[in-house]
């Protein structure tokens, strides 16, 4: 391996790619770069391994004895590199994003995750842990979680937990409430980033 240090891993893929398609033209053109580009590289290859990899004849480059059988290891080994990217590619086709609150990540999610990849061990999973509602559409998230009812145009919702929503208060306050009409005459506290609001409760309580 030591040996590959001598060599640029350009120039080698500039010769591997001329002998396979057997001109500079089309060579830089896989490539995208210039013919001259190509020309140089191979130049500097021949240099740096000290023997002539092509003839320059008027109908082009032709490899030469040596040329051949070393370009025929490159293209072997190319190809090779080419499976191990494509094995990183797989890889991110197999890794799901799920967009989720922190709180809930931290509490529910994460404690199950050892259950998830006992089922499915070669799918893995990222987590954004954000309280921002995930557009779906432009990220990469795949699928979110959410408190909320369901309600997501575009998206669709299944119900994962269902939820107990209720509100609190000191028992000073409590004792003086004996209906629902009676939250008119005290205060309430509220959460502008909350998910739901108390029209929702009073919507589900019937008033």
């Amino acid at each position: 391996m030591a040996m590959l240090n001598r060599v640029h891993l350009n120039g080698l893929r500039a010769v591997e790619t001329v002998a396979r398609l057997g001109s500079l033209a089309a060579a830089a053109a896989e490539l995208n770069v210039s013919v001259s580009a190509v020309s140089q590289q191979v130049k500097r290859t021949e240099k740096q391994l000290g023997q002539a990899l092509f003839e320059r004849t008027p109908g082009g480059l032709v490899p030469t004895e040596f040329g051949a059988a070393f370009t025929a290891r490159l293209s072997t080994g190319f190809r090779e590199l080419a499976q191990a990217v494509a094995l990183a590619d797989e890889a991110n086709e197999c890794t799901l994003v799920v967009s989720v609150a922190p709180a809930f990540a931290s509490k529910w999610l994460l404690p199950r995750l050892s259950r998830h990849f006992a089922r499915h061990p070669n799918v893995l999973l990222r987590i954004d842990a954000s309280a921002k509602v995930a557009d779906l559409d432009r990220s990469d998230i795949d699928i979110a979680i959410r408190l909320g009812d369901g309600k997501w145009p575009g998206d669709r919702a299944e119900l994962l937990l269902a939820q107990e929503v209720f509100p609190v208060c000191a028992p000073s306050i409590a004792a003086r409430l004996h209906s629902i009409g009676d939250l008119a005459q005290t205060c309430a506290i509220t959460d502008e980033r909350a998910m739901f609001s108390w029209d929702s409760w009073f919507e589900a309580a019937g008033v």
